[in-house]
């Protein structure tokens, strides 16, 4: 059984910063790209950042020049360091990866359950 597993959200004042974690844990085999949406009260879903296997990223335009996405592909783990936070950056942000989980097997899309991000103002 894949998992995915997210850590680091919490309240925070504006201006301040966050890392959020996101660990991926079982049957893997290999891991594509992998993300950070976020999604607040009353609101869609939406990506945040991505990160391809060889590192290539792309964010959305709320935030760049303010967070960064990388990824530890040995412990595929993916990071969000969130700096400058502002009060609409509040909202859930859940991980996301695409896993091939055997060699045999389809690439599959699998969720964290979300981690609470509150910026104060």
């Amino acid at each position: 059984q894949l998992q995915l597993v997210e850590s680091g959200g919490g309240l925070v004042q504006a201006g301040g910063s966050l890392r959020l974690s996101c660990a991926a844990s079982g049957s893997i085999f290999s891991i594509n790209a992998m993300g950070w949406y976020r999604q607040a009260p009353g609101k869609q879903r939406e990506l945040v950042a991505a990160i391809t296997s060889g590192g290539s990223t792309n964010y959305a335009d709320s935030v760049k020049g303010r967070f960064t996405i990388s990824r530890d592909n040995a412990k595929n783990t993916v990071y969000l360091q969130m700096n400058s936070l502002k009060p609409e950056d509040t909202a859930v942000y859940y991980c996301n990866a695409d896993v091939i989980s055997d060699p045999d097997s389809d690439e599959g899309d699998y969720w964290g359950q979300g981690t609470q991000v509150t910026v104060s103002s």
